[in-house]
C-alpha cells in the first residue's frame, strides 16, 4: 500500500466531522482528535467551509492527516488541494472524480458497494476504498463476499459503525480501517466537549489494538 493507506490502516478509525464553525472549533478539535490518539480527520464538504476546516486543523496540528469527504465535483478537489487537505472520499465511484484525483496525485477513496464499482475502481488500480453505507449495504458480511472476487482491495466502511461493532469490523484482514462519526457528534462538538472526543478516541484504538493483535 501507499504510505497514506498505511497510514490510515495504522491508525485503524478516520472519524468522518460536519464541522459547523470551523473558525471556532477546527483548532480545538484537531488537538483533541490527537490526544486520543487518532491524528486524522475527513472533513465532510455537507457543511460550508470544510476547505476551511482542513487548512485550521493543519496549522493546528501539522503532522495530522487531513483529508476531504462528500467530495462531488473537482472544484472541491481543487479546494481540499488549495487547503492542504492529503486525501479525498466520495459517497459513490466517480470515474472522472478518481481520474482527477489521480492527476492531482492525491490519494481518493471511492464509495464502492457492488461488484461494478469495485470493476470499477479495480481499472483505476485503487488500493484502498470505501464501502458506504456500510451497515445500510450489507455490513462486514457483504464486504467479506466482495472480498473473493476482489481480493486486491482493502476496504474503509463508513455508515454505521461504533464503538459496539468496531472490533468485530477491524478484525477482519479485509479492513483497511472504519470511518466513523460517533466520537465527533454534532452534539460533541457544538457543545464544545473536546474532553469526551478524546476519551472516545482512544477507546477505539484500544478496541483497534486489541481485534489486530489480540
Amino acid at each position: 500500500m501507499n504510505a497514506m493507506n498505511e497510514a490510515i490502516s495504522k491508525i485503524g478509525v478516520v472519524p468522518v466531522i460536519k464541522l459547523n464553525h470551523p473558525e471556532r472549533d477546527a483548532a480545538a478539535l484537531a488537538k483533541a482528535l490527537c490526544a486520543g490518539g487518532v491524528p486524522v480527520a475527513e472533513l465532510t464538504f455537507r457543511a460550508a467551509g470544510a476547505d476551511t476546516a482542513m487548512k485550521l486543523m493543519k496549522e493546528a496540528c501539522p503532522d495530522m492527516l487531513v483529508g476531504a469527504g462528500t467530495v462531488t465535483t473537482t472544484a472541491q478537489i481543487d479546494a481540499t488541494i488549495e487547503a492542504g487537505g492529503q486525501f479525498i472520499v466520495t459517497p459513490g465511484f466517480d470515474a472522472e472524480l478518481v481520474a482527477y484525483a489521480q492527476e492531482k496525485n492525491i490519494p481518493i477513496y471511492p464509495g464502492c458497494t457492488t461488484p461494478t464499482d469495485y470493476h470499477a475502481a479495480l481499472k483505476f488500480g485503487l488500493e484502498v476504498i470505501k464501502f458506504f453505507p456500510a451497515e445500510q449495504s450489507g455490513g462486514l458480511a457483504k464486504i467479506k463476499a466482495m472480498s473473493a472476487p476482489f481480493p486486491q482491495f482493502k476496504v474503509m466502511p463508513t455508515g454505521g459503525i461504533s464503538l459496539k461493532n468496531l472490533a468485530e469490523y477491524i478484525k477482519s484482514p479485509v479492513i483497511a480501517a472504519c470511518g466513523g462519526s460517533y466520537m465527533v457528534t454534532a452534539d460533541l462538538i457544538d457543545n464544545q466537549k473536546w474532553d469526551e472526543i478524546t476519551a472516545l478516541c482512544k477507546q477505539s484504538r484500544e478496541i483497534v489494538e486489541e481485534a489486530r493483535n489480540g
